[in-house]
């Protein structure tokens, strides 16, 4: 279990048990779609056990909210409904109107939707009770909100996204242009430029750094820098984006020892992930001066 990209909350309450947390998602447990239901969410285990809905190593907490989803492709309703149309047409002995055939791909649907294939994901939060952090995996806010949704609705547990005292742009804008960053984090080679008021606009750098004449001239210009790839400690390389959202998080050298089951190797790696992460985020967030007081 390692997470490649954070959406980084805090949680309004630090004091969670996973008995209480167990409980409390229970009520909530993924059922799968029913007769005409289209799609359906619900927790599910995070786990490799089948059974527990909240996995805990040491003090830290994995949960997975579940989407089962049923395929239906508009182009297999639009074939069914071309046939029963022209079965109609055979019937009463002339095509039929629009209002009919809107019934008829209805009907369609329906009849299809009963017997579609569906499919499950998840999407995996990452718990710290112990310094307050609320952590979801993905690259998409959509998903997250979700997740964030279902928590609170299960648990009537308060979040909120983090916010630091200096604006992630600025920063790494000041980054690029000459003000080294903490010696515990280095900058890397992708960045990207983009104009503060044109957002269509925008530079990238992809395994190259701009020279100093470049980030001059784009400064000027009125760009500021959205995207940076970043190291932490020589330890965890990742891109820092303008929503402070971590993306690409890779684990450098690091020795780890093998595992003799799928369980242990589970349970090594989020304890490696969840002790690394306890450490840079607060780091991270002490570059950017801070979090702010609301």
């Amino acid at each position: 279990m390692w997470f490649r990209n954070l959406l980084i909350y805090r949680l309004a309450e630090e004091v969670i048990t996973p008995a209480e947390l167990e409980a409390s998602l229970a009520k909530q447990a993924l059922q799968g779609c029913l007769g005409l239901e289209p799609q359906s969410r619900g927790w599910v285990p995070p786990g490799i056990a089948e059974a527990d809905l909240v996995y805990s190593y040491g003090q830290q907490i994995l949960i997975a909210l579940g989407t089962e989803k049923k395929l239906l492709p508009a182009s297999v309703v639009n074939q069914l409904a071309k046939v029963r149309a022209q079965e109609m047409e055979l019937h009463q002995g002339y095509v039929p109107g629009r209002k009919q055939m809107k019934e008829i791909k209805e009907a369609a649907y329906r009849e299809l939707l009963s017997r579609a294939f569906a499919i499950r994901q998840r999407s995996h939060a990452w718990i710290d009770p112990v310094d307050g952090w609320f952590i979801v995996e993905g690259a998409s806010a959509s998903k997250a909100d979700t997740l964030i949704e279902a928590f609170i609705k299960s648990t009537g547990i308060g979040l909120k996204r983090i916010r630091t005292n200096m604006v992630p742009t600025s920063a790494m804008t000041a980054w690029l242009s000459g003000d080294d960053p903490p010696a515990i984090f280095s900058v890397d080679s992708d960045s990207i430029f983009r104009s503060r008021e044109d957002k269509k606009v925008s530079v990238s750098y992809v395994r190259q750094s701009p020279d100093p004449q470049e980030i001059t001239r784009h400064v000027r210009t009125g760009k500021e820098v959205i995207r940076l790839a970043m190291t932490w400690r020589d330890r965890i390389s990742f891109i820092l984006d303008e929503n402070l959202q971590l993306k690409r998080l890779t684990l450098l050298d690091i020795d780890r020892e093998p595992a003799e089951t799928a369980e242990e190797q589970f349970d090594s790696n989020f304890f490696l992930m969840t002790e690394e992460l306890r450490q840079l985020l607060p780091d991270l967030v002490e570059i950017l001066g801070g979090m702010t007081a609301d």
